[in-house]
């Protein structure tokens, strides 16, 4: 079985029979009259309390149709964006804090509003947890003939966070490598690679970033308006490129990550940055082989020289030993 999730969006699907139109759908949080205007649920609770919400699964098709109602553990993907466990992998963390009817069936047109509820264990650790909720249908039927089972989903992100002690860890590892101009009078780059963990218990906003010739230059595909998530446990890798690095050798490249609490109402508390100093080689070949070059050329240059003041020595002593010679002979 195959999955995919689309999250506080709108979700299409087909079914096995061509005859049937296809299913589309939206899904969002929502209080007791309908779609609320908010993206994704966010709660703060103390362990062992517990919160009622709703939620709302709009049926965009043409046919009534029952849509399956799955909670389950939420995560950020490599590339950043959000997803929860599919439906053969068992939740263990917040997916299992929620509950709700497993069904609701959503006339053609029409709007149902599901209630579920939201209860943290009484051992809950303090921080935040993430969860997802999707309402989602199955089709069969592979254009090549095959039977493939496919789940199309789309939900949201439920964040709760745990009332207790909030403990902000960041950690970072970097290796850096230059690529070198061939032409001898234009600078190299500098590509690193950023390793980050959350190593506390709450949602990170990162934005690593290395400062070279008093310019900022910021991991790819973020920027001052755009910064990566973090949840408690995420790791990431990031890659921020250079230009305009001269080869001088042993390098350092200083490497910042700013960061800050995401706080449940949405809000981010900065605090301080991680700062490292990446090492890199950045030997000037290009330039190396010209002052060989012209070594080279020096030393030929000197060699001749030399070569032509020995023969000028050489024919004035012959012409000395020669007029000695006729003196002799006189």
């Amino acid at each position: 079985m195959c999955a995919s999730f689309a999250s506080a969006t709108t979700g299409f699907a087909t079914t096995g029979d061509p005859q049937d139109s296809p299913v589309t759908w939206a899904v969002t949080p929502a209080d007791a009259a309908g779609p609320d205007g908010r993206s994704w649920v966010e709660l703060e609770l103390d362990p062992g309390a517990s919160i009622d919400e709703h939620l709302a699964v709009r049926n965009l098709s043409d046919r009534d149709v029952t849509f399956a109602l799955t909670a389950a553990d939420g995560y950020f993907t490599p590339t950043g964006r959000f997803n929860m466990f599919p439906a053969d992998k068992q939740s263990v963390a917040a997916g299992t804090w929620i509950l709700m009817d497993k069904t609701v069936t959503v006339a053609a047109g029409g709007t149902a509003v599901v209630p579920f509820k939201v209860t943290v264990p009484d051992k809950a650790t303090p921080g935040d947890h993430a969860a997802g909720i999707a309402a989602s249908i199955f089709s069969q039927g592979g254009s090549d003939g095959t039977q493939l089972g496919v789940e199309s989903r789309v939900g949201f992100r439920v964040m709760t966070r745990v009332k207790g002690e909030v403990k902000p860890g960041l950690s970072m590892k970097a290796t850096a490598s230059y690529d070198t101009s061939w032409n001898p009078l234009q600078p190299g780059s500098a590509d690193l690679t950023v390793d980050l963990e959350n190593t506390g218990n709450v949602r990170l906003s990162v934005d690593p970033s290395a400062m070279v010739n008093d310019a900022r230059w910021p991991a790819a595909g973020t920027d001052e308006a755009r910064s990566l998530e973090l949840l408690p446990g995420d790791r990431r890798t990031v890659s921020i490129h250079v230009p305009n690095v001269w080869p001088l050798g042993i390098m350092t490249l200083p490497l910042m990550v700013s960061q800050g609490v995401i706080a449940p109402d949405g809000s981010t508390q900065p605090v301080d940055p991680v700062q490292e100093s990446v090492a890199l080689w950045a030997i000037p070949w290009p330039q190396l082989a010209i002052l060989v070059a012209l070594l080279l050329l020096f030393a030929g240059l000197f060699r001749g020289r030399r070569r032509r003041q020995k023969e000028l020595v050489r024919l004035v002593e012959e012409a000395r030993e020669a007029g000695r010679r006729e003196v002799e002979r006189r």
